[in-house]
């Protein structure tokens, strides 16, 4: 019988699977049965996202949010990096001369407990340059600084991938990784906030350098980026991505899914919004909601589900709504291809 994994990767291979994906980043809590992937991240980048919060590697600190269930923003008013001009005296990279990876990546591996015969492990090191700069300088600063000084934006970006590509080289040989995580945050929910010129000129040179490790391990390449970020599509492709997540409903999915076919997995096209962010909302309602998009989307492979009712995790609503959701998913997913 065909595992979650396998019908994963036969999706991201561009074939049709034996039924419909639902993408994550990995277990949610209590989950007791097999997820198609699972990311990992090197533990020496994301241990403040592990304890909930705290310091990036760079010294940003980051706080949860109650509203984004515990989702981490870096904390307001407090940016480290005032002017772009004097990241050099600001942003070093910490000593990682005599770190033992194989032991830290060996004891991760084995907290996490991931049955590899049946989930994908997800390679993926941090949340991108663009959303890194962002965290160091405040939004406003950030845009400011990669209008007016796009040289120093460069070379800034060219120092963290210098970093972060010399900790995929020390990981990568233990991780042994089957898809490889690309991420930035380049679009808001009505447009993106950069063009797709200044994207292509200073962010897509170091998602390339980082997409090349999962071209050379001949692994699927995915690109996460949330809002209206269909512009940067083809600069995508171009580098080896072939999943976008979580695509999200103020993109024109519909072209996109006849303009790529399966050149390009949609990993999401659904969004809590409408009638569907009303307290009262009905099963039934629920239920069409996802009906509706895998009629759409998922024909001949080319989709898996992702999305979720977002909110405190503690919220009885929320839960309510996304128990409904997920029964929903796995039983029209599951049978979508035999129907």
């Amino acid at each position: 019988m065909l595992t979650e994994k396998e019908n994963y990767l036969m999706l991201l291979r561009g074939e049709q699977p034996e039924w419909v994906p639902v993408y994550t980043f990995g277990a949610p809590p209590g989950s007791k049965t097999a997820v198609p992937n699972q990311m990992v991240e090197p533990p020496i980048l994301c241990e403040f996202r592990m304890k909930g919060g705290g310091r990036d590697v760079w010294g940003v600190e980051f706080v949860p949010t109650r509203e984004t269930g515990n989702a981490l923003i870096p904390k307001p008013g407090d940016f480290i990096l005032k002017d772009i001009r004097q990241w050099r005296d600001v942003i070093k990279a910490p000593d990682i001369s005599g770190i033992d990876w194989e032991t830290m990546i060996r004891k991760q591996m084995d907290d996490l407990n991931v049955d590899r015969s049946q989930t994908a492990i997800a390679f993926n090191m941090h949340f991108g340059y663009f959303q890194q700069l962002m965290a160091f300088m405040g939004l406003s600063e950030g845009l400011c600084a990669m209008y007016e000084e796009p040289e120093e934006v460069y070379e800034l970006f060219d120092y963290l991938c210098t970093f972060y590509c010399t900790i995929a080289e020390k990981t990568l040989p233990y991780y042994k990784p089957d898809v490889f995580v690309l991420m930035d945050d380049t679009a808001a929910w009505g447009n993106p906030f950069i063009s797709p010129q200044m994207y292509h000129d200073l962010v897509l040179p170091f998602h390339d350098r980082q997409a090349k490790f999962g071209r050379d391990l001949g692994i699927p390449i995915t690109m996460h980026n949330c809002g209206k970020s269909e512009c940067f599509i083809d600069d995508w492709l171009s580098i080896g991505v072939c999943m976008w997540d979580p695509a999200q409903t103020c993109n024109d999915l519909d072209a996109v899914k006849k303009k790529y076919g399966n050149r390009l997995v949609i990993a999401g096209g659904w969004d809590a919004r409408g009638r569907l962010a009303e307290p009262d909302v009905t099963e039934e309602e629920i239920r069409a909601s996802v009906q509706d998009v895998m009629d759409r989307l998922a024909p001949g492979g080319g989709y898996a589900f992702c999305g979720g009712f977002l909110g405190p995790i503690d919220d009885p609503e929320v839960q309510r709504k996304n128990a409904i959701l997920y029964r929903a998913v796995n039983e029209i997913g599951r049978s979508f291809y035999k129907n």
